[in-house]
């Protein structure tokens, strides 16, 4: 008997659902652990570091000197490297990321390849490089710790370093190096990180300088050396290590770098000092370091002599620093919780006034608002450098673009400098301490930063627009042809669309994932969790997906699979709502078997209504028969059933997903009276159909009109077929007519 119920269900189910579902199942609610890294003794299932997980280390101690009059750096290095792994290593991997900037290799201006009968001779550059110039690394030496020569091979970006006798498990190495290159112009390139700009107007150069030293390749649990060569667009895997630094400059230059500085007296004038403790102290304005007329003084002199800075830097993945004699410099403490910050920024007079203004200010909101998100700022200070353009980070420094133009700035320029500063302070968490691979996984920086630098604007420049669901469904619209998944790894982005893709697109599915299907609290505390499992830490993003679902209890694959892993987009379609009324004239309570007859209100119709003007439509409830509760003895109160239902209002709404991507369905009733009301349904309704869902509403009121998605949560990116009745569209006529008019 029972195998017979089961089948004669299972029937039920299979004819209603197949009459349904017309197209093939697509798996969207599967669970995503075949498309990603399988959980090991290293990586738990959990998404948090495993009892086994290692990292290497590599300390650094450089001695650098800038040669300004020829624009060229010249170091040494002794690198410790530390062998965590459970591997013996018979040759390690180092960056040489200066390398890219030699003719040969590929430039960003390249990704615009496209001759005119008309072009600027700046686009020329970019395409031809007519005008060559040297670049990349001059390798002096390469020494062991006695002093030996050290067999290499350089691949471009990359150079492998033979070792004598394999480096074995838990063991660490020392070898030194020296080398040279010369600093790039950074108008030269397009979108450059680094390197100088010259200013003819005083004579004077500010130096950006970063990628600068040889640096160790990250050995790894998940695919052993990352060697990939950089291309420009996918930027970096680094170790973390303890940083001594020796900066040689002329004598007026002011240094902006990561670490503390370790010999200010030496450097600094007395009342420079002065008023760095004025400022260790001032935590509701900044401090003048450097004046605008000291500043100015220094322009004019030009030391021909020198000076060396010393900084030192603990349990960082790099170091870079700013040098230029046109520095303004200003610094205010910022007391978080458990650390306080000396939130400085360095601009030249061209930055004036808006950089004294702002800059500052928004270090210490970006502080603030992260830590309270993740952890707290772990660093002695945070600086913001002002540039040309573009904005690029570094443990504890940045460089930002932003610049008024005589003096003057608009609001929409203000803004985009503001919320440059923000994010690039920002990357210290992601990817400076939850240190990613950028290489491979931009949008693991890229993505999670602006998320919480979007959330930084919200909170703290409400007057400025930021990204909501709306922002991404131009992108997600578009062309199909050319889209990729988020899972695509950097350099093989297209450069028009990874601001889309890698940025913006996983800063909405992070606020859906918060504003709409977790839950702030429990998505915020979710959230904190995966920045301090991987604090110190490389995460791929299989250990963010877990830990998102570890911390929540919530079932998110099917949104990972969609939003994540397919360029497919949400585009729900309100197909129809039907209207019933159950109205009875004469109920015998004690026959329950007895048909109920009933009065309909309206007409009967059996074609698709286009709104709600004909009234509700029939319903004949009968009473069940015996056979329909099986083998169960109790019954239901029918009288009661239909009490209940006597005067309602049944709407039974059809909703069909176009775009391809689940997600939960929010629905907006207005009702004739002039009020509303949200009912929500979660993206597992869609588990049984993946192309259509049918759901049935009991209602006190008469309905005016049904709304789909009605505060766009889920970038929807067609809302014309969201509403019942349908708003009907302008025809391009209409739309032409009414723009003239």
């Amino acid at each position: 008997m029972l195998k017979k119920l089961l089948f004669f269900f299972s029937l039920i189910l299979f004819n209603a659902v197949t009459l349904a579902q017309t197209q093939p199942w697509q798996g969207k609610f599967e669970p995503i652990d075949n498309m990603i890294n399988p959980p090991n003794s290293y990586r738990a299932a959990s998404g948090a570091p495993g009892k086994a997980y290692w990292q290497q280390r590599a300390d650094y101690k450089i001695k650098a000197t800038l040669d300004e009059e020829n624009n060229t750096i010249t170091g040494e290095e002794t690198i410790t490297y530390h062998n965590n792994s459970p591997d013996d290593l018979s040759y390690i991997w180092i960056q040489l990321e200066q390398n890219v900037n030699k003719k040969g290799s590929e430039d960003f201006g390249s990704f615009f390849n496209s001759i005119k009968d008309s072009i600027n001779t700046r686009q020329m550059q970019l395409l031809t490089r007519a005008i060559d110039f040297p670049a990349g690394y001059t390798i002096k030496y390469i020494k062991d710790a006695n002093g030996n020569p050290m067999k290499s091979f350089v691949n471009n970006t990359m150079m492998k370093v033979v070792l004598k006798e394999p480096l074995k498990s838990g063991v660490s190495i020392s070898f030194s190096m020296a080398w040279s290159y010369p600093i790039t112009d950074r108008s030269m390139f397009f979108l450059s990180r680094e390197g100088y700009e010259y200013f003819p107007g005083d004579d004077n150069t500010v130096y950006l300088i970063a990628h600068w030293f040889p640096r160790m390749a990250v050995y790894n649990d998940t695919e052993g050396w990352q060697n990939q060569q950089f291309q420009r667009l996918g930027e970096f895997a680094l170790e973390f290590g303890d940083y001594y630094v020796e900066l040689t400059v002329p004598e007026d230059h002011i240094i902006a770098s990561t670490g503390s500085l370790q010999n200010g007296d030496a450097v600094l004038s007395k009342t420079q000092q002065e008023r760095l403790k004025e400022a260790a102290g001032s935590f509701d304005k900044p401090v003048m370091i450097v004046t605008k007329d000291e500043a100015e003084n220094n322009e004019k002199a030009k030391s021909n002599k020198q000076k060396t800075w010393i900084f030192s830097a603990s349990n960082v993945r790099d170091f870079a620093f700013a040098s230029s004699r046109k520095f303004l410099w200003d610094a205010q403490a910022v007391k978080l919780p458990t650390n306080t910050v000396m939130a400085m920024s360095f601009y030249p007079k061209e930055g004036l006034p808006v950089w004294k203004e702002e800059s500052t200010k928004a270090i210490k909101n970006a502080l603030e608002v992260y830590s309270e998100a993740t952890f707290d700022y772990p660093y002695p200070v945070a600086i913001s450098v002002n540039t040309s353009n573009i904005g690029m980070e570094f443990p504890m420094i940045s460089f930002n673009g932003g610049r008024p133009k005589n003096g003057k700035i608009s609001d929409r320029a203000r803004a985009g400098m503001i919320g440059t500063i923000i994010h690039e302070v920002g990357h210290n968490w992601f990817p400076m301490i939850v240190s990613s691979d950028e290489r491979k996984w931009m949008w693991m920086d890229e993505g999670l930063n602006t998320f919480i630098h979007q959330r930084t604007v919200a909170e703290r420049y409400p007057e400025f627009s930021s990204a909501t669901p709306k922002t991404i469904v131009p992108f997600m619209s578009g062309d199909k042809n050319i889209m990729r998944p988020i899972m695509t790894t950097s350099d093989n982005e297209i450069l028009t669309q990874f601001g889309n893709n890698f940025y913006m697109k996983p800063t909405v599915g992070l606020q859906m994932l918060r504003n709409s299907i977790v839950g702030r609290e429990l998505f915020d505390q979710a959230f904190k969790e995966y920045a301090n499992r991987w604090k110190y830490k490389h995460p791929n993003p299989a250990d963010l997906f877990r830990t998102l679902e570890d911390a929540t209890a919530v079932d998110l694959d099917w949104f990972f699979r969609g939003w994540f892993f397919t360029t497919d987009n949400v585009d729900m379609e309100l197909t129809d709502v039907k209207w019933f009324r159950v109205n009875e004239e004469e109920l015998n309570s004690k026959d329950q078997k007895k048909t109920v007859k009933l009065k309909i209100e309206g007409e009967n119709f059996s074609e698709q209504a286009k709104d709600f003007s004909s009234g509700p439509e029939a319903i004949t409830m009968t009473s069940t028969p015996d056979a329909s509760y099986g083998g169960f003895l109790s019954r239901m109160d029918e009288p009661e059933l239909r009490k209940q239902l006597s005067d309602k209002n049944i709407y039974v709404v059809t909703i069909k997903n176009i775009g391809g991507l689940v997600m939960p369905v929010t629905i907006e009733w207005l009702y004739t009276d002039g009020s509303r009301e949200i009912d929500t349904l979660p993206a597992e309704v869609w588990r049984g159909n993946e192309y259509e869902i049918k759901r049935t509403f009991v209602k006190e009121k008469e309905v005016s009109k049904v709304n789909l998605d009605p505060n766009f949560e889920f970038a929807d990116t067609d809302m014309r077929n969201n509403s019942f009745p349908k708003v009907e569209a302008p025809s391009e006529f209409d739309a032409f007519k009414s723009k003239q008019e």
